[in-house]
């Protein structure tokens, strides 16, 4: 291949947002588009992203005490309707299975859209006595709701996700169960995506149908939109009233179980892309990347002792649980890989030559700041772990830079509008607790509350809408 077919650059972010976005999922090779409207295939270098993330959020889970386990992708129809707000939140995105081959099915069966409905039915079987709890149970799977408007990762009609179900012997067990895996995905987002987040409380008309109350992370992306990243909900006893989930507590009374379910998706990846990547493409946190270091041997003069070399240098990054790649291929030139592998994110490059291994020294080029250097071969393991760890701080840090200096204190309705047509990002804002005021600043703006923040302004002020004296400050945003 000659560099007439060099990777191509890519839309600019400040000029089309969107554009630049679909342009780094295609040319990152991240996913291709499903025959079905609002389906996509992921690739393998996507499904790698998804794969670690996958795996370091289910070793988080199963430290928490949660166990795996998997449940039917049909669901009853009778089962969705059992509970109405879960049925009447839902009901615009189900798809249906009505027929069994040439035959009409007595029931219509529900493409599950979540799972709370089919493992409470099972739950009701499983739980008789205050012995059988707590039950932790987590599902990895696939579920569909019909959206009308698709963008790969963010929201399509298929997507891969979590999904926890728990249930509890007391309310407050349940509480701290869903506060537990609402810090799970704080800490998820934060240290393995450096993805900074506001956690927070749901207000009444955004939580989840069916939810007691519901807990969010939202994350801010580069474009000043904020990104619902994880959700976790106390569902109280409004599910096992209504599927019999009841047990026999110590006094041998019957009670009903308290319960909470959690979950995130592939949505994470998306929101992966939109936090970091800039103009040249993807870039990726060393936790997660796929390829975290690739080391290009620069072909020239004796070739098979330069790529000896650069295989031997891989093979001891791979000791040491690295995942690193040699791409040795002659058909390309040395500036083409350059920037294929600036394009899909890989954090650091290793350049290699004949006259660095005569000099004993190697080039490492930074994909975060840009930044290449001639270092010593005597430290290279060192030296390459040293700048994975210094990677993944710097990307966490510049982006909560971003989140902070993109977060503002609105105190009118007015201010709002104004900070919108200057720059989007979130806006803590003051809310007397009426919803009428929520969905009047929805109708003017289009902004919606994320969540209450756990961390509040201080003191006390008018609400933005109606000017009531308030004390709680609502996360306001446009959103994906």
């Amino acid at each position: 291949m000659d560099d007439k077919k060099f990777v191509k650059e890519i839309q600019s972010k400040e000029e089309d947002y969107s554009r630049w976005y679909l342009d780094i999922v295609k040319k990152a090779d991240l996913m291709d588009y499903g025959p079905v409207k609002g389906t996509m295939i992921i690739k393998p270098y996507g499904y790698a992203i998804w794969e670690n993330m996958q795996q370091d959020m289910d070793r988080r889970i199963k430290e928490t005490g949660h166990e795996n386990a998997y449940f039917p992708l049909l669901i009853p129809e009778s089962y969705l309707k059992k509970e109405m707000n879960h049925v009447e939140g839902f009901a615009p995105e189900v798809a249906w299975v009505t027929k069994g081959g040439n035959e009409e099915l007595e029931e219509p069966l529900v493409i599950r859209p979540t799972s709370e409905t089919i493992i409470c039915s099972m739950m009701s079987d499983w739980i008789q006595s205050y012995r059988d709890l707590p039950m932790k149970l987590n599902q990895w799977a696939n579920v569909m709701r019909w959206e009308k408007s698709t963008k790969p990762f963010l929201r399509t009609s298929e997507f891969l996700w979590q999904e926890g179900h728990t249930a509890h012997a007391t309310h407050e067990e349940a509480e701290e169960e869903a506060m537990q895996m609402l810090e799970v995905y704080r800490a998820f987002a934060e240290e393995f995506l450096a993805m900074p987040v506001v956690a927070g409380i749901k207000t009444e008309n955004e939580k989840f149908a069916g939810a007691e109350h519901t807990y969010s992370i939202e994350a801010l992306m580069s474009d000043g939109k904020a990104l619902q990243a994880g959700t976790s909900h106390h569902l109280g006893q409004n599910f096992s009233k209504v599927f019999d989930i009841q047990y026999s507590d110590k006094d041998n009374q019957m009670q009903y179980a308290y319960q909470t379910s959690w979950g995130s998706s592939t949505r994470m990846v998306g929101g992966l892309i939109m936090t970091h990547s800039d103009d040249r493409g993807l870039a990726l946190p060393p936790k997660v990347a796929p390829i975290q270091v690739v080391i290009v041997p620069i072909l020239r003069g004796d070739k098979e002792m330069v790529k000896d070399k650069a295989h031997e240098l891989a093979k001891q990054l791979k000791a040491l649980n690295i995942r690193a790649k040699v791409d040795d291929r002659e058909e390309m030139t040395p500036g083409w890989k350059f920037n294929e592998y600036e394009m899909r994110g890989v954090p650091v490059r290793v350049e290699l030559g004949p006259k660095d291994i005569e000099k004993n020294q190697f080039v490492l080029a930074r994909r975060d700041t840009g930044e290449k250097a001639f270092l010593s071969l005597d430290s290279f393991t060192q030296t390459i772990q040293d700048t994975l760890a210094e990677i993944q701080v710097n990307m966490y840090n510049k982006a909560k830079h971003f989140m902070d200096s993109h977060t503002y204190e609105i105190n009118s309705l007015e201010e709002m509008k104004e900070q919108l047509l200057q720059e989007k990002g979130f806006m803590k804002s003051w809310w007397c607790g009426d919803i009428a005021c929520l969905d009047h600043v929805k109708e003017e703006t289009g902004v919606t509350p994320r969540n209450i923040p756990f961390e509040q302004r201080e003191g006390h002020d008018k609400c933005l809408v109606c000017e009531k004296e308030s004390s709680t400050t609502v996360l306001f945003a446009r959103a994906y």
